[in-house]
């Protein structure tokens, strides 16, 4: 549960202070470790964890099925989260090597020719298996609202949504971290046996690289933002014949990539 505090909120127009009850977001560390080998430690938010754990595992290529992960023990500490993942012995082997090259590397994150190929590497293309209009993206816009609970509550904290094919709503999850949501978002959706390509997502985040690469790995073919997108992001996009709507409000959208024709109307001399 996040933390509820009084705080002073000052008026500009009359320069005066008053008390006012904000929730503010939970933010710990959590480290994940596999077969007993440190991976990785995350700022996350501690709640779905389960969900997290499933998909980062898939974002990362450690497992290719939510059924991959065979135990997942959480443990509280003073100070953060401790997620220790069970993995098959044939998903071991290749974890450890990944493991051995980043303590090589050394400790700027993105460091050699062999971490650069794993941050490009080629993504697949997605094909759009249904029919979707802006309609339906514009009515999970506007209901997403109502569902980003404990977002409205702190204003702190971004949310992931998976959309049918008509806009309705069907899983959202929340994070401090907008890729941690996304995780937690696929991680639901395996979980729960659903596949991504059935709808769409919606991140109501900036766009980055990130968040395209995960959804495309995932084989959604649509990926709405409500803010715009990194010029890699779109470059990626176009790469993986990914449907790319940035900027979406209430009542505008920025169509980025529209390689399904999903965005047919055009505005007179386009």
């Amino acid at each position: 549960m996040n933390p509820t505090v009084t705080l002073s909120e000052l008026k500009f127009a009359d320069e005066k202070a008053c008390p006012v009850t904000r929730e503010l977001v939970d933010e710990r560390p959590v480290a994940l470790e596999y077969n007993g080998i440190a991976y990785a430690v995350m700022m996350a938010t501690p709640s779905d964890l389960e969900d997290y754990v499933v998909g980062f595992s898939l974002g990362e290529g450690l497992i290719e099925a939510a059924a991959e992960v065979l135990d997942l023990a959480v443990h509280e500490g003073e100070a953060g989260w401790i997620l220790r993942v069970t993995l098959p012995e044939h998903r071991a082997a290749p974890l450890r090597e990944r493991v051995r090259v980043r303590l090589v590397e050394g400790s700027c994150g993105l460091c050699g020719l062999e971490s650069l190929e794993q941050v490009m590497r080629p993504l697949s293309k997605v094909e759009l298996g249904f029919h979707t209009t802006p309609a339906a993206v514009h009515r999970a816009l506007i209901d997403l609202p109502a569902r980003q609970v404990r977002g409205v509550a702190s204003r702190a904290m971004h949310a992931a949504a998976f959309c049918a094919p008509d806009g309705s709503i069907r899983h959202v999850r929340e994070d401090v971290g907008r890729h941690n949501a996304l995780d937690k978002l696929l991680g639901a959706l395996a979980r729960d046996g659903v596949d991504p390509a059935s709808g769409f997502i919606v991140v109501s985040a900036r766009c980055s690289y990130e968040l395209v690469e995960k959804t495309v790995r995932a084989g959604c073919a649509i990926l709405v933002a409500i803010s715009a997108p990194t010029a890699l992001a779109a470059e990626r996009a176009g790469l993986a014949d990914l449907t790319l709507l940035a900027l979406a409000r209430h009542d505008t959208m920025l169509v980025v990539n529209d390689p399904h024709a999903l965005m047919k109307g055009t505005c007179d001399g386009l």
